[in-house]
């Protein structure tokens, strides 16, 4: 419901709104009218959200409301208020931010200086140094400072030397770090154990690159340690607590947030902060340690960055290190006495059905899986300098498969080369030249794998063989997508027979797909044959979700490039895994979303099907769905049985066919000789009707601004069509009888004729005096024009249907001339108009656009004529439905044209004189199968349900041996699931909920 400016607040309305991002969000309304004002809030305003909850002191007793939507705004305003709110754009606040500029600068500048008493606002002595990271930048004394930093020891500060505030650190106040013991010092510190006496590298400069200056920043404290923070990197003074059961110093660290470079006696320590910062922006950003590292130099000293210690290659590794700790966490191998097999260190979708975990195999035909296998071409990888000197944390643990194994098949199997049978799809012939993926929603682990030499089929092989192997026990039924299914499918199965190292289960059916975005560069009998729209039970998918993943993937690829061959699988393991996490935790949304668009796919689906169904004759629906199953049944062992989809094609009849059938059809029954020719004398009206059609276009165009040439050819023209017409005129006698009078004037002929072209008024100029005394404009005397009463009165009644069979053939040559012309124009955009890169060729081809766009509307104004004329012959039920209006709109052009089951085009449909000679032989009814989509709402919820059951169990395990941190961290597991399993299921349900009552109404 609407509610306008002045409409009263009605009880139990529901209100659509709209939010920043062009959501739908349901706003329910109380009781509320002049008379009963409400106490309370006006909206119930849905949870967490945003722009709704500022609205609600706004909205406290009012009656009268208005909501506006739009697609970047939501607008609630009050029917009395005269400063409604609203949401500013964010150029808006930039406007409003301009006259404040000026003002802003000074007080940033301000903050320069110290307060004018200069005190510690702690003990109100004299303050030296300010804070940059506390908030305020208070200002403290020295051992204010010191004391107020013993649990921020991060923080950069800056002391006042009389003049300004130059940069110091915390180490030049005596901060020094204590492990241990509350932060105090140890009581059993001695000086027997130096901490700093080790094998670290010490940090070498050139001497060009020291300064000729002094400060505090280049003067670091004899003993002090390298910590390598989110903040920058600092140089403090650590002591570890010596107790005689101490442990020892880098579990000490450890313990206290500090990842040690070395593990005797350590000198650089990199914090959990700046590791967990360093995981997160290669995730989000693709930054590489070297970049990022050179951000946190700068952040230590903007002035001599290069002077600050490197720890770049320490950083690389202690990430390695601290990855592979956070992935084993994350799946509980701290909770597990065993170690990690393949690929249990790989998270999956939830809304996949795997058995044991959200589903119970009954009945097997719902469960199927869909596996998309594509190559990613900037996933490159230079060759390792030293592959003998590589350390594996987690091989095949993962995404990427495990190298030995994998090593023994490639070196076993032999590289086919098949030449394809496809002769319209080059990838077949080039595939050598990458790396690939596979994946089905989500990236399936441990069903990665470099390609040494492009797509292979041995690479293929082993990649779809692992995928198959993961939580697939009991499922007999896979859809593989992949761009040339239509060879590396055929003898997949004798291959994998013959291998000794792929493994897949015998009662596994795989039927083969091509995605619809490479189907099209294939042949045109791959179409029906590998599409996604053509599988049964695959619903409505492309089969290209890869593409949409290589994205986040293509993010770490730059700088895992040059990574030693561990290494770079870490990362990538640590990319997919994060990209399996996000879809995880959004799969609440993608559902809903996907619930909605199926549900009102299957609505409109079942009223295209119902109209099918009602025209379709009951013994040619039986023999479709016979069809059908012998299609479906046979597809496996022989993929042509579904060509049985093929769009039959029968050609209209031309007027010409039309014409020579009369004739034959005259002379078979000795027609009378008035009547032999007249077929002939009908198709020669209508030629001429063309040419006047022509003429009055060509007029219109050139206008009155007309050069002696073009008014010399109009005036041959048109003296060439009054002597066709004359001729014609002077014929009529014979075949419409005694009862016509050639001499009869225009009036009594029904004077209507071209006066309703379809052209486009932009294209001509409007010529007043071209529309007098012009045989363009001389309506012949045909039955159509004379009228049905008049040829009976002539008795020239049986002339009729001759002339209705020849205009059915003049229409029928008008739409296919319409088709080619759109087709050409289509075709001239995407190869002509698109690639010319300067004014001249651009120019030349919108000269190629506008002659085929006068032929466009040549034949639309021939076929609306020729529909007008049809019209006054009575035509049957059958004519009317074939032959349409034509309408302004359906002349443009677009992508389907060229292709309608072209990529993008699979909601698109054409204008209908695109399918006037297509025979339809059955229905699309891959909405239908979207109705289990509820199975993916309950499969996600379950699998929730079950990694809470199983983090649970964890925290008591821990519980029971005192492990409280384990017991915790458990604990906090299985409570985040548990959110997203409640979460989930109140969405699901509301969903429901609100579809019910929106069919309801």
């Amino acid at each position: 419901m609407k509610i306008g400016r002045c409409t009263p607040v009605q009880k139990s309305h529901r209100v659509e709104a709209r939010g920043s991002k062009g959501r739908k969000t349901w706003v329910k309304v109380p009781l509320a009218s002049t008379g009963d004002m409400p106490t309370g809030p006006c909206l119930t305003l849905p949870r967490n959200h945003q722009q709704f909850s500022l609205l609600r002191h706004h909205l406290l007793g009012k009656t009268f409301l208005t909501i506006l939507t739009s697609r970047t705004k939501a607008h609630l305003s009050l029917c009395n208020s005269q400063k409604p709110w609203q949401v500013h754009s964010q150029n808006d606040y930039l406007r409003q931010w301009l006259p404040r500029q000026e003002s802003y600068l000074h007080h940033l500048l301000d903050r320069e200086a110290p307060p004018k008493d200069r005190r510690c606002i702690i003990c109100q002595q004299d303050g030296v140094y300010k804070c940059q990271d506390c908030l305020g930048e208070p200002l403290y004394c020295t051992g204010c400072c010191r004391s107020q930093h013993r649990s921020n020891p991060f923080h950069w500060i800056s002391q006042w030397n009389g003049r300004f505030f130059e940069r110091s650190c915390l180490a030049h106040v005596g901060l020094i770090i204590y492990l241990g013991h509350d932060g105090k010092q140890c009581p059993a510190v001695t000086d027997q154990w130096n901490l700093f006496e080790e094998d670290e590298p010490e940090d070498l400069l050139e001497p060009e690159d020291l300064p000729f200056v002094s400060g505090p920043e280049f003067q670091p404290k004899e003993n002090t340690m390298v910590i390598v923070d989110k903040s920058g990197v600092h140089r403090l003074e650590v002591r570890c607590c010596e107790c005689p059961n101490a442990m020892s110093p880098d579990i000490q660290m450890f313990r206290h947030g500090f990842f040690p470079a070395s593990f005797n006696r350590p000198k650089t320590v990199f914090t959990f902060r700046v590791l967990n910062d360093f995981l997160l922006d290669s995730l989000e950003c693709g930054t590489s340690a070297m970049n990022y590292y050179s951000k946190l130099r700068r952040m230590t000293s903007s002035m001599f960055p290069h002077l600050v210690p490197d720890r770049y290659r320490e950083l690389m590794r202690v990430a390695r290190q601290w990855r592979q700790l956070k992935t084993m966490k994350w799946h509980g191998f701290g909770h597990r006495s065993d170690n990690p097999s393949t690929g249990e260190l790989a998270l999956f979708c939830p809304a996949c059905p795997q058995p044991g975990i959200n589903v119970l195999l009954d009945p097997s035909w719902k469960y199927t899986w869909s596996f998309v296998m594509d190559g990613n071409f900037k996933a490159e990888h230079l060759h390792p300098i030293k592959p003998f000197d590589e350390v594996w944390l987690s091989d095949g643990l993962g995404f990427m498969v495990g190298k030995d194994r994998y090593k023994m098949h490639l070196a076993e199997a032999a590289d086919t080369v098949e030449k394809s049978s496809c002769n319209n799809h080059r990838a077949v012939n080039q595939a050598n030249a990458a790396r690939h993926k596979l994946e089905h929603g989500c990236f399936v682990p441990h069903s990665m794998v470099d390609f040494q030499k492009g797509e292979r089929q041995m690479n293929m092989d082993y990649a779809l063989c692992e995928a198959s192997r993961h939580n697939m026990e009991g499922i007999t039924r896979a859809v593989t997508f992949y761009d040339i299914n239509c060879q590396y499918n055929k003898h997949f199965r004798v291959r994998v027979d013959r291998s000794r190292f792929l493994e897949m289960a015998p009662q596994l059916t795989i039927i083969p797909g091509i995605g619809l975005w490479h189907v099209h560069g294939h042949q045109d009998s791959c179409y029906v044959r590998y599409a996604s729209n053509f599988i049964e039970g695959i619903g409505r998918i492309d089969g290209e979700i890869m593409e949409t993943l290589w994205a986040r993937l293509n993010l770490i690829s730059p700088a895992a490039r040059g990574m030693s061959s561990p290494h770079r699988k870490e990362c990538l393991d640590y990319q997919m895994n994060d990209s399996n996490f996000c879809k995880m935790i959004r799969m609440k949304r993608t559902l809903c979303r996907k619930y909605k668009l199926a549900r009102n796919g299957i609505l409109e689906s079942g009223k295209a099907f119902d109209r099918l169904d009602e025209a379709a004759p009951s013994h040619l629906k039986t023999e479709w769905l016979a069809r059908e199953r012998i299609a479906q049944s046979s597809r496996l062992n022989d993929p042509s049985a579904m060509d049985e989809y093929e769009i039959n094609i029968k050609k209209a009849p031309s007027k010409k066919e039309i014409e020579l059938r009369l004739l034959e059809e005259g002379n078979a029954r000795n027609a009378a000789p008035s009547r032999r020719s007249v077929a002939t004398w009908i198709s020669t009206g209508l030629a001429i009707e063309e040419a006047q059609i022509a003429l009055l276009i060509e007029v219109r165009r050139i206008g009155r601004r007309s050069t002696e040439t073009q008014r010399l050819d109009i005036a041959r023209q048109r003296d060439r069509l009054q002597g066709q017409i004359d001729g014609f005129a002077r014929s009529a006698l014979t075949h419409l009888g005694e009862g016509f009078d050639a001499d009869d004037e225009p009036e009594d002929l029904d004077v209507d004729i071209l006066d309703d072209l379809d052209d486009d008024p932009a294209d001509f100029t409007e010529t007043s005096h071209t529309w007098t005394n012009s045989p363009e404009l001389t309506v012949i005397p045909l039955p159509s024009n004379l009228g049905v009463d008049r040829c009976r009165r002539c008795m020239a009644e049986d002339l009729i249907p001759l002339e209705m069979s020849l205009r059915e053939g003049q229409a029928n040559d008008a739409l296919h001339n319409l088709r080619i012309y759109l087709c050409n124009k289509a075709i001239l955009f995407r190869t002509t108009i698109r690639q010319a890169n300067s004014q001249a060729l651009k120019t030349r081809a919108w000269s190629q656009v506008m002659s085929v766009q006068q032929a466009v509307s040549l034949h639309a104004s021939i076929y609306t004529k020729t529909r007008k004329q049809m019209m006054k012959l009575e035509p049957g039920q059958d004519q009317l439905q074939k032959y349409k209006p034509l309408l302004r709109e359906q002349l443009k052009i677009s992508t389907a044209v060229g292709d309608p089951n072209a990529r993008g085009q699979r909601n698109e449909s054409l204008a209908w004189f695109w399918s006037v000679e297509v025979d339809l032989g059955g229905p699309d009814q891959s909405w239908n199968e979207e109705c289990e989509f509820r199975l993916h709402m309950d499969w996600t919820c379950k699998f929730f349900l079950w990694k809470t059951t199983q983090w649970g169990e964890h925290m008591q395990e821990s519980l029971e041996k005192r492990l409280p941190g384990h017991g915790c961290y458990a604990g906090r597991q299985s409570h985040m699931y548990s959110l997203l399993a409640q979460d989930a299921q109140a969405a699901f349900q509301d969903l429901q909920n609100v579809l019910i009552e929106a069919g309801d109404e």
